[in-house]
């Protein structure tokens, strides 16, 4: 039986958000939230970014031309990166343990995780779902997979400087150290 390369990218996909789900219940109480309009806007950007990957019965027009082909090998590299990228953002999530929520918080006892992948990305999350979206982009070959990479990353880059106005007024000169020696959003670059 051969392997399905598109299966096994839904099957890594379903594996995110399965995970996402059973964590979303053994977080820490919430102390502060991040206003409704804000968590719309960049929750839109992200969500918009998934609808452009994923549902292909929205023509794009050109961005529906591909930029790499459909060879089995792009599509076993596409389903690497897409791996790589889900298993980066399981790995922080579980690190992050209950410090995790969907929105912007401040938990109660909240803590500055610099562990795991923490050391090497503040936030290794936004990171690997961009990572995986990348992936499987390239496993479609087409550039409104591009745009969908775009638009999810502008979403994260919006929350996470959000989350950074929050980090910063809870934890002051502990924060602003973490940031100067940790990019946020791509390991050693951004």
């Amino acid at each position: 039986m051969q392997l399905d390369v598109l299966h096994l990218i839904y099957g890594a996909w379903i594996a995110f958000g399965v995970i996402w789900l059973l964590g979303a219940g053994f977080t820490k109480q919430t102390a502060r939230v991040q206003s409704d309009l804000s968590r719309f806007l960049q929750g839109g950007l992200a969500a918009s970014g998934f609808v452009v990957l994923f549902d292909r019965q929205i023509p794009l027009g050109i961005l529906d031309a591909r930029f790499v082909s459909g060879s089995a090998a792009s599509g076993w590299i596409g389903f690497t990166i897409t791996l790589a990228g889900v298993s980066i953002a399981i790995w922080a999530r579980f690190i992050l343990g209950r410090n995790w929520s969907a929105t912007i918080t401040i938990k109660q006892g909240h803590e500055i995780v610099r562990r795991g992948p923490y050391r090497i990305v503040r936030h290794p999350i936004y990171f690997g779902t961009t990572l995986a979206m990348l992936g499987t982009a390239i496993y479609f070959g087409t550039f409104r997979g591009l745009l969908a990479v775009a638009l999810t990353f502008a979403g994260w880059w919006f929350k996470s400087r959000m989350e950074e106005e929050f980090m910063l007024q809870q934890f002051g000169p502990r924060y602003r150290e973490y940031q100067r020696d940790v990019k946020a959003l791509i390991p050693f670059v951004l």
